[in-house]
């Protein structure tokens, strides 16, 4: 078992105590922003009542203060020394991560018609391997809660059009 601990530390990439204490720098970060921007609106209880950043005001102080504990625990009481991610668990991450971005970044720069254009003779691909795996059935679209969702979801983003004229004809 310690042998295994050495093991995942040597392939550790960060550990949980920097990723404690990064975390509570951007809570502590987010907390002084909402509190600066519930001052602006007005923090204070008024003849009518509570202005606009009285709740958000308080909301911030706890965020503060609780992330103010969490640094502290992290930085100062707790020195953990185990493995966040190892090398292998992030490249996988990062596998999935990047080519979202990518994609995400892509919709943006270049529309998602050429997107479409450049993805589409993938898409078809896998259509054309899904039928050959379930030998014709149409089946494995309606498989599991999830895929069946996505499903539905792709087909009525599909008929849309249609669905919108004939709402519009009966109204």
């Amino acid at each position: 078992m310690s042998q295994n601990l050495e093991n995942s530390n040597q392939d550790s990439l960060i550990s949980v105590r920097v990723i404690d204490i990064i975390t509570a720098l951007l809570f502590i970060v987010v907390g002084l922003v909402v509190m600066f921007g519930s001052l602006k609106l007005g923090a204070n209880w008024s003849s009518d009542g509570p202005e606009a950043g009285y709740f958000p005001f308080y909301i911030s102080v706890i965020m503060l203060l609780s992330s103010a504990v969490n640094l502290y625990q992290a930085a100062i009481v707790h020195k953990k020394t185990e493995s966040f991610v190892n090398k292998e668990s992030f490249k996988q991450v990062m596998a999935v991560l990047l080519p979202a971005i990518v994609f995400v970044l892509g919709v943006q720069l270049i529309g998602i018609y050429v997107l479409a254009l450049v993805l589409g003779d993938r898409a078809e691909d896998s259509f054309r391997q899904s039928m050959l795996i379930s030998q014709g059935s149409l089946g494995v679209f309606f498989s599991s809660y999830v895929v069946t969702g996505i499903t539905s979801l792709a087909l009525l983003m599909l008929l849309w059009p249609l669905i919108g004229k004939v709402i519009k004809k009966q109204s």
